[in-house]
């Protein structure tokens, strides 16, 4: 087994009182460590996603150039492996560049220090889903409430009632309001197909809160019903539906009554069987990527017609 490096604790060595202050600020900057990023585990129940996007591909290729410029931080294990807690997409960008070994700086940290820095990290990306807040907004408020001097976990349940000084204190630290952190929180009773659908953007974060409410059966009928009307919930209907969900009385024929209900963003709708579309999309491109495929078709379709003006492509069979 590999030794560990040796850490810094931050604390004020004897030797320390009788060195000027330039000595001093270079002896407290980060010791980094090339560490094997065989060593290197996950942080446990990271939610934040790894995305393979056009951004690691620019990641991977500066990496390639210039090395690690951004060191991650690890926090050390009892095992002599390490974990992530700030750098997932910097240490895969590392492995897919072929390097062995990854800058970091290592730190002494408890678990609750290591998940509110883990979030904060990872709060300042550019892109955040709302599945990325829900459950990293729930690790940061029940790691708050377990440090010293915060009110017990039992004294303010993650799930429905939160604890309005600790939903503050988290608002405050993420930049978004006690309410609107205890909406993000809410969406982590959805289940994962529900979920996916609010980080698409079909479901509003509204109406996702109130269907978190519904049991897993009946959220489970709710999207059996979305798949089979193409469409989503209202705020309105999904207020009723938890209603219903309360007296007990949600059933798949009632969800089924009250999402055929017209809404008005949804009056103009054109529907085209995926057997029809099959046959103009190449076998290589998979159910998911076929939305994909037919708005680049629709996109080139519109360029070539902004080139050909004279020819009339409005009627079937005229463009060649």
């Amino acid at each position: 087994m590999r030794d560990k490096p040796k850490l810094d604790l931050g604390l004020t060595a004897y030797d320390e009182l009788f060195k000027d202050d330039k000595e001093i600020r270079e002896g407290r900057l980060p010791k980094i460590y090339d560490i094997p990023i065989e060593l290197i585990d996950e942080f446990p129940d990271h939610p934040f996603k790894v995305r393979m996007d056009e951004d690691m591909d620019q990641l991977v290729e500066s990496v390639k150039e210039r090395g690690l410029i951004t060191p991650i931080t690890l926090r050390p294990k009892e095992d002599g492996r390490y974990e992530i807690v700030s750098g997932h997409r910097r240490k895969k960008a590392c492995e897919i560049a072929g390097l062995s070994v990854v800058k970091a700086d290592v730190r002494e940290m408890s678990r609750d220090e290591a998940i509110i820095l883990m979030v904060e990290s990872n709060l300042q990306r550019s892109t955040i889903l709302p599945s990325e807040k829900a459950f990293s907004y729930k690790m940061r408020l029940e790691a708050l409430k377990r440090m010293p001097g915060r009110p017990s976990k039992n004294s303010c349940p993650v799930g429905t009632n939160f604890g309005e000084r600790s939903n503050q204190q988290v608002a405050d630290e993420v930049g978004d309001s006690a309410r609107q952190v205890a909406r993000y929180i809410r969406l982590t009773e959805l289940i994962p197909d529900l979920l996916d659908l609010v980080d698409e953007n079909q479901i509003a974060l509204r109406p996702a809160v109130e269907l978190s409410y519904l049991t897993k059966d009946e959220q489970r009928m709710v999207y059996e019903q979305i798949l089979d009307c193409d469409c989503t919930p209202s705020h309105a209907q999904a207020i009723r539906m938890r209603k219903f969900s309360e007296e007990g009385k949600l059933s798949d024929a009632v969800i089924e009554s009250i999402m055929q209900e017209e809404k008005p963003n949804q009056k103009e709708k054109i529907h085209i069987p995926l057997g029809q579309l099959r046959k103009y999309i190449p076998e290589s491109v998979s159910y998911d990527d076929t939305r994909d495929y037919i708005m680049q078709a629709l996109e080139f379709y519109q360029k070539y017609r902004t080139k050909a003006p004279n020819q009339n492509l409005n009627q079937p069979g005229k463009a060649r």
